[in-house]
């Protein structure tokens, strides 16, 4: 979930969607070097994403939500002194169950490359 704590439009970098990409099979992912987003999807955009993508402008309060398969993005924030300020919230259903090993190795993973990189 997103939640706008400022106007977001396509000018600052809103949030857009390929909708129904959750009902898709999984895309190929990789690290993307952004801290905080370190992965994305390796062969986006295609030319079904393009087509089908929708932008989602935001006023503050505003909650987006969408499944964790959901292809989404923001755009650059292309305004001089905007900027969009948000909270971002994943939700587990109760019966989630984390997989320890993969999350501890994909965190050490991602600590090591971060610290050859010299970004923490």
């Amino acid at each position: 979930m997103w939640l706008a704590l400022e106007p977001v439009d396509h000018e600052n970098g809103c949030v857009r969607y390929v909708p129904k990409s959750h009902l898709k099979s999984m895309r190929p992912l990789a690290t993307t070097g952004t801290l905080g987003f370190s992965q994305g999807i390796t062969d986006f955009p295609n030319a079904d994403d393009i087509s089908n993508e929708v932008a989602y402008p935001a006023q503050p309060g505003d909650l987006l939500a969408h499944h964790a398969l959901t292809i989404h993005r923001a755009t650059v924030n292309h305004s001089r002194n905007r900027p969009r300020k948000a909270i971002g919230l994943i939700y587990y259903r109760e019966d989630a169950v984390e997989d320890l090993s993969a999350r501890a190795a994909y965190k050490s993973e991602l600590i090591a490359e971060m610290n050859a990189k010299g970004r923490i």
